[in-house]
């Protein structure tokens, strides 16, 4: 039973009982707003019960007032707190007693009352005084308050170790310091002379140049203007990062890392086994080969990974792809939209048995898609690379497909498709060395029979989509305004370039007309693009007569996907010129050929087919469209990913 006059804590601070029980509670007087902030002090009272309050003393004390005073004029300051050599009377006493009870084994981890405590050190325990010497206790660094016994209405204390005592009064110094080692650290930050312990002012900093934060302290006192290009060109400046720190991803919000929750076991269903062997041909460093092609002899089949048969729409794999996009293709690697640990599963060739979402293509004479039909396949599956697949480019299995590609790209081409070739190249780091490589990519007769079997597939998607009333993620792409006379060589594939307009992505099916079909889809990268994937996901829901994605659900979904998708696009064009800057760097007597490709600025844009770049280079004399220059790189600034091409004399 609480008693009139006790001293409590309350809400932390001190009040004193004014009156008995009522329904269970009982009024506290407290100060609510200290002289120093008014004119006056202000006191408040409410009604609290037992549980909402700790006893300190049961009383009868004269005052609030006087409670206050005593700990006002005898509770030590946060110096003298931290200070092991304080003369405040209540430090010393309260060390002596904590030296009294760390001496004896028996005693020194044990917990004590607060009336044994102040009994010990103190004397008589007084209510006026409670508050003064529970506040001392409370502060002290030789004793620590058990919080599970406050829980329950009881206050104890624990002696501290030497150690923590330490640890409390060394931290206690140098916050106590901190606006003196700030101002050191900022000065060194401003010569470029870090300590190795200055990394860890440096947190804000590495958090702006990685787009984490638009604000970084440190630079705002060092006078820096704050963006990530300054973030990161500090951290190279000081050391903290090397030139092969590449930021773009993270910047735009992307994971360097493949997804991590594997896809479960392809599931036991029918499929129908595909007679004969079907080719995957791709680039000698792919490793997740998605698509394999082949002709029967009446049908081309065209067979694509079947991930959604274990991936259904808005499951947590199925969201995570879609945050994603695509997987991302840098230089240090591939962050996969899917768990590298599924890919043994579900891509093709990599087994002896792949499973596969096939579009078995009818072809009419000219070439034109007549029947498309979708299935559930089991399929013989060779890898090639392309260049074996050119070298076999006349055998019997390989000859009709080349056929194939040959009368699609001459059927695009009358409707209006625009092909366009510009240099390409591949870079890769060395995990190990950081080295950079850039090599050219080379464009096979293969490569380009593939792509036309994949504009063929998603063909024969799109029109299987539409006959069947599925909704479906169509792309479409508006005609170009193709001027009258274009250059030849590499300026005129810019041109064309230029002209193109940009692509889309909805619901409803519309002419392509860059690739030169009336309607179309992409379908053949489930396991690397979140479009091609959803799209499976609908096709295997129909095939399975499951309820299918509605149209504004499959518009949402996709236009999701898809700004996820450019996002790793402009991630990978960013990482792409940063890893060339440091090739660059890398290779300082690097010299290479330069075409000049458009004139109509001050300065003539050029491109570099070795570096797979373009760049505005003034040239030491007039030059014409397609005429080469031999160019050196200088200013490179890789914070900024810029770099200046001067031409060779």
């Amino acid at each position: 039973m609480i008693k009139s006059n006790s001293v409590v804590v309350y809400k932390n601070a001190p009040a004193i009982v004014t009156g008995d029980a009522v329904n269970g509670k009982f009024p506290v007087k407290f100060l609510s707003v200290p002289a120093t902030q008014t004119k006056k002090a202000v006191w408040g009272e409410q009604n609290v019960r037992p549980k909402d309050v700790l006893v300190l003393h049961e009383g009868p004390a004269s005052s609030l007032e006087k409670v206050l005073d005593f700990a006002e004029k005898n509770s030590p300051s946060e110096e003298q707190i931290y200070n092991l050599n304080s003369d405040n009377r209540l430090t010393l006493l309260i060390k002596e007693c904590w030296e009294l009870l760390s001496s004896d084994d028996s005693t020194k981890n044990e917990s004590h009352s607060f009336e044994d405590l102040t009994s010990l050190f103190y004397g008589e325990l007084k209510a006026d005084e409670s508050w003064g010497l529970y506040l001392a206790l409370k502060n002290t660094v030789y004793f620590m308050q058990n919080l599970k016994d406050q829980m329950d209405g009881k206050i104890t204390f624990t002696p501290r170790s030497s150690e923590e005592i330490d640890s409390l009064v060394k931290k206690a110094d140098e916050k106590g310091h901190e606006a003196e080692i700030r101002a050191e650290f900022i000065t060194r930050l401003k010569k470029h002379e870090l300590l190795p312990e200055d990394s860890k002012f440096m947190g804000d900093v590495e958090a702006l140049a990685l787009g984490k934060t638009d604000k970084s302290r440190t630079m705002h006192d060092a006078h820096m203007k704050e963006t990530p290009e300054k973030a990161h060109k500090l951290l190279l400046d000081t050391g903290l990062w090397k030139i092969t720190r590449n930021p773009h991803p993270l910047r735009w919000g992307l994971s360097m890392h493949s997804a991590s929750e594997c896809l479960s076991a392809p599931p036991e269903e029918e499929r129908v086994k595909v007679e004969g062997i079907s080719y995957a041909i791709d680039d000698e460093w792919s490793s997740d080969p998605d698509d394999a092609v082949a002709f029967d002899g009446t049908y081309l089949w065209v067979h694509i990974a079947d991930p959604a048969s274990s991936i259904l729409p808005e499951s947590t794999i199925d969201r995570s792809a879609r945050s994603r996009g695509s997987t991302l293709y840098i230089p240090e690697g591939a962050a996969r939209m899917l768990a590298e640990g599924s890919l043994a599963d579900y891509a093709l060739g990599l087994n002896e048995i792949s499973r596969a979402l096939s579009f078995r293509i009818k072809l009419s004479e000219n070439g034109d898609v007549e029947e498309c039909t979708v299935m559930k396949t089991i399929v013989d599956v060779k890898r090639l690379t392309y260049k074996q697949a050119d070298e076999q480019k006349d055998s019997a299995e390989l000859k009709p497909l080349f056929e194939i590609a040959r009368k699609n790209a001459e059927r695009r081409a009358k409707a209006g498709a625009v092909q366009i070739n510009m240099p390409e190249v591949h870079l890769s780091v060395d995990p190990e060395t950081k080295t950079v490589s850039i090599r050219a990519v080379n464009h096979f007769e293969s490569g380009e029979m593939i792509r036309e079997m994949m504009l063929l597939a998603g063909e024969g998607a799109a029109k299987f989509a539409f006959k069947n009333n599925i909704p479906f993620p169509y792309v479409s792409q508006d005609a170009p305004d193709i001027p009258s006379e274009i250059p030849e060589g590499l300026a005129g594939q810019y041109r064309l370039r230029r002209c193109m307009k940009r692509r889309s992505v909805g619901v409803t099916p519309a002419m392509h007309c860059g690739l030169g079909l009336n309607m179309y889809t992409q379908v053949t990268s489930p396991l690397r693009r979140y479009g091609d994937l959803i799209a499976h996901e609908q096709l295997r829901a129909f095939l399975d007569g499951r309820p299918l994605i509605d149209k504004d659900t499959m518009l949402m979904r996709v236009s999701e996907g898809d700004a996820a998708m450019q996002a790793a696009k402009k991630a990978e064009r960013k990482s792409n010129t940063h890893w060339t800057l440091v090739y660059l760097l890398q290779n300082p007597e690097w010299t290479g050929e330069a075409v000049c490709l458009d004139k109509s600025q001050k300065v003539p844009l050029f491109s570099i087919p070795e570096l797979g770049t373009e760049a505005y280079i003034m040239p030491s004399k007039e030059t014409e469209l397609n005429e080469k220059i031999r160019v050196k790189a200088a200013n490179i600034n890789i914070p900024e990913l810029t770099v200046d091409y001067i031409p060779v004399e």
